[in-house]
C-alpha cells in the first residue's frame, strides 16, 4: 500500500471511535479474537491502548498486525489504526493512486 492510500484510510478513521480496548492484562487470546471479528465486521478499526509505555504500544502494534494480517494505517499516542480488506465484500473502496 503507497503512502496516498494510507493518508486516504487515517482521514478515514479520523471520525472511527475506538471500537477495541486493550488494558493491563494486554494483547490476549480473546483481545485477538475481538480484533479480528471487528476487522471483519468495519475493515478500517481504531484501538485504544491503555498504558504508558510507548515501546510497548509499538510492539504491540506490530504484533497486532502480525497476528491479524492487518496493515498498520495510523499509530499516534494511545490510539492504533489497521486495516484489513474483507475477503467476501469489502466496503472501502481505496484509491488505486
Amino acid at each position: 500500500m503507497n503512502s496516498k492510500q494510507i493518508s486516504y484510510l487515517r482521514g478515514l478513521a479520523h471520525t472511527l471511535n475506538p471500537v477495541v480496548m486493550i488494558g493491563n492484562n494486554g494483547l490476549t487470546e480473546s483481545v485477538l479474537k475481538e480484533i479480528d471479528m471487528n476487522l471483519n465486521a468495519h475493515e478500517l478499526i481504531k484501538i485504544k491502548v491503555m498504558g504508558d509505555d510507548r515501546e510497548l504500544r509499538g510492539q504491540m502494534l506490530a504484533e497486532i498486525c502480525a497476528k491479524s494480517n492487518a496493515i498498520a494505517v495510523h499509530h499516534i499516542g494511545k490510539q492504533i489504526v489497521i486495516y484489513r480488506k474483507s475477503v467476501d465484500k469489502p466496503k472501502i473502496v481505496i484509491p488505486q493512486k
